[in-house]
């Protein structure tokens, strides 16, 4: 297994699984910003010009692993740094909600909404269809979510761990990405995910299911002239 590919995730999925998404800019890669506005690059000389041209196409956006040369016209937002973890083994399934997969139009709205309520920025209108995305709905809404983002040959990231505020503490989160976890195992791959170095309660719960910390990795948050933080 190539682990050290998980040491520049967005290059190695836009290079391997996700490359009917890329942006190929030569020596750095772009996810298609209607899906995902992520960055990888292996060569720094030609990142300047690259990072110029897709500013055109979004506002922000993020380059994952070490600074990339950058010119004027884009600014860095903050270095936003996440613990790597990975899970090793499947997880044993402790509860049993009712969890379906959202690959409907309507509950994919449904997911946009929630993941935009509660982590703002991340989720695009086509994101949903980089992976699969499984919720829990209670008394008419979605009140939680899990799915996959970054994909490669071995490895799958687990993503949007999200929970409606009136919902937290309840368990959902946990059932959601040991179920999604599982399912990655059964495909033959390995589930990994990204979480910002701050969010300890998150880090302790990961732990518990079986994660593991593997690296801290910076997601570079740039933006162009026009993009004004919230």
């Amino acid at each position: 297994m190539h682990s050290d590919k998980l040491d520049n995730p967005g290059w190695y999925a836009l290079t391997e699984t996700h490359h009917k998404f890329v942006i190929d800019y030569q020596g750095i890669k772009f996810y298609q910003p209607d899906y995902c506005v992520f960055g990888g690059f292996t060569d720094v000389t030609h990142t300047s010009k690259a990072i110029d041209a897709y500013t055109s196409l979004t506002d922000h956006f993020y380059v994952i692993g070490q600074i990339p040369h950058f010119s004027e016209r884009v600014q860095i937002v903050q270095e936003l740094i996440c613990n790597q973890m990975v899970l090793h083994a499947p997880i044993t399934p402790k509860d049993n909600a009712q969890i379906v997969a959202l690959n409907s139009e309507s509950s994919q709205r449904d997911l946009f909404s929630l993941v935009n309520l509660v982590q703002p920025g991340y989720f695009r209108k086509k994101t949903a269809l980089l992976g699969n995305y499984y919720g829990i709905y209670a008394d008419g809404i979605l009140i939680s979510a899990a799915g996959e983002r970054m994909k490669m040959n071995e490895f799958t990231e687990i993503s949007a761990i999200v929970t409606h505020p009136n919902y937290a503490g309840r368990g959902f989160a946990s059932q959601l990405t040991t179920f999604v976890g599982n399912k990655i195992f059964a495909e033959g791959k390995t589930p990994y995910l990204h979480v910002t170095e701050t969010n300890l309660k998150a880090i302790r719960l990961y732990e518990k299911l079986g994660f593991r910390f593997r690296r801290k990795i910076s997601f570079w948050h740039f933006a162009g002239a026009g993009f004004i933080k919230n």
